[in-house]
């Protein structure tokens, strides 16, 4: 199969060509785990495991990693305002471990609710201080830092290429180009390596270092987590589109600084979930999470399935009647789904009418997770009456293996409750003898088995080749 993305980096579609064969080493921005993640975030993760799953259908072994954010990143990303873990935790009255421990598992749980695959490696900051302390010290020893004011920056008129992922020329890096002023900065776009020394007093969270005691700035963690687990060249690298100009841009500069070397091929970035008043952020409190969806009678995966509607690269603007159309469309296909597997049996069976709609699915998904287009492939299978039962089961499996809703795990719950074998050899004897009363047109006698085991809780329908049977309850 071949795979296409569009490369941020290069701002073109291209063929993906993995740095070993059938391998894919992917690192994408985990969360800040101040706060619950709101559906905006969410949407991105969900874009991430699509791109994940595809791997998989492909036959790659992926080594995803995710970083957890405990430490270091400051309400704004220009290196000012305080750490959000340490404002959250004196908000709060709760310590700044406990405030991780509970954000981290809360975010997990809202991705296993959305049937996110988890990461092969999800790195909390704080485990890796010493090894965000060694890169330092390699950019230090080649000439890319300077302290000032008791911190360590990175200068980056000493990396020419520095501003390329988002397209900054010279004169947006001039000094005052619409960057907080720091006073200590030699070129406005430099950023800090380590603190020493910020505007908030007393900072909780301290690690001993070369250049004293401090904490490490927001960007050097995931250049630092990124390249001990995937090493100093990589495949993919994610997240969304506002770590463009720079976080993203900051991590190129200080990794290929550090390695001498291209650090990653592939740039991917999901666009923004955006409200009525524009974009989602915490910070304005603007914000909807997951459990506030459930709480307003929705089921997890019709949030899913409502981001699969729209291509990751284009904005999607969140609205409750369009998660209410979403909703009404996944149980219409949850629905036909298991009465697919019980028209069949539960045989699902590859076939090539099947298999032609199912190849039109992955190509779409294969052609930078043109999931919509996809989707479309999704409707007109179950609208084609040339595909069996059993080829069309196969292939709407096959395509979930990206979508993730667990279509299988549901036809399979939506099974009948179970009978003794002696009810179910009585139910089987009476629906024989109401195919021999209709062979002999005796509708009388056909319609009165009908209604007796309608009485008795046995739901019939009749198809071209048998009588299918279910207790009431069972949703065939």
């Amino acid at each position: 199969m071949e795979i296409r993305f569009y490369n941020t980096m290069s701002r073109k579609t291209e063929i993906f060509e993995p740095i070993e064969p059938m391998k894919v080493k992917m690192y994408a921005c985990g969360p800040t785990v101040y706060n619950y993640a709101h559906i905006g975030n969410l949407r991105t993760y969900i874009f991430e495991d699509l791109l994940k799953r595809l791997f998989l259908h492909a036959g790659y072994e992926v080594n995803h990693v995710m970083n957890i954010t405990d430490v270091g990143h400051l309400t704004g990303d220009n290196d000012d305002g305080e750490d959000k873990m340490v404002k959250s935790s004196r908000e709060s009255s709760r310590t700044v471990r406990e405030i991780a421990d509970f954000y981290t598992n809360a975010f997990f749980n809202d991705t296993d609710r959305l049937h996110i695959l988890r990461p092969t490696t999800a790195c909390k900051a704080t485990d890796h201080i010493d090894d965000m302390i060694a890169l330092i010290q390699t950019l230090e020893k080649k000439g890319f830092t300077y302290e000032a004011g008791g911190n360590i920056y990175f200068s980056i008129d000493r990396f020419p290429e520095y501003g390329r992922l988002a397209r900054l020329d010279s004169q947006q890096l001039q000094a005052g180009a619409r960057v907080a002023v720091d006073g200590n900065k030699r070129n406005p776009h430099d950023f800090v390596l380590w603190f020493t020394r910020s505007k908030y007093e007393n900072h909780v969270l301290l690690w001993d270092s070369p250049w004293g005691k401090g904490y490490p700035g927001w960007h050097i963690e995931c250049s630092a987590m990124s390249m001990k687990y995937l090493g100093p060249h990589f495949d993919i690298h994610c997240g969304g589109i506002d770590h463009i100009p720079v976080h993203h841009t900051n991590e190129i500069a200080q990794s290929e600084a550090a390695s001498g070397e291209k650090w990653v091929d592939y740039w991917l970035h999901g666009e923004f979930l955006i409200l009525d008043k524009g974009k989602m952020s915490k910070s304005s409190g603007s914000f909807l999470t997951l459990q506030s969806l459930i709480d307003a009678g929705y089921d997890p995966l019709d949030y899913r399935w409502f981001c699969l509607g729209a291509h990751y690269r284009s904005q999607l603007t969140f609205s409750f009647d369009g998660l209410k159309a979403a909703a009404s469309a996944r149980r219409k296909l949850f629905t036909r789904t298991a009465a697919l597997k019980a028209e069949c049996a539960g045989a699902a069976v590859e076939t090539p009418e099947g298999k032609a709609h199912s190849d039109r699915f992955w190509r779409a998904a294969a052609d930078d997770l043109n999931l919509p287009k996809a989707l479309a492939s999704v409707w007109a299978l179950l609208k084609d009456e040339t595909v069996s039962p059993s080829g069309k089961l196969a292939a709407l499996y096959s395509m979930d293996e990206i979508l993730g809703l667990g279509l299988r795990e549901a036809a399979e719950a939506a099974d009948p409750p179970s009978v003794s074998a002696e009810e179910k050899a009585r139910i089987e004897e009476l629906l024989a003898q109401r195919r021999e009363a209709k062979a002999a047109r005796d509708f009388a006698r056909a319609d009165e088995i009908r209604d007796r085991l309608a009485a008795e809780g046995i739901r019939i329908r009749d198809t071209a080749e048998t009588t299918l049977w279910e207790k009431i309850g069972g949703g065939m």
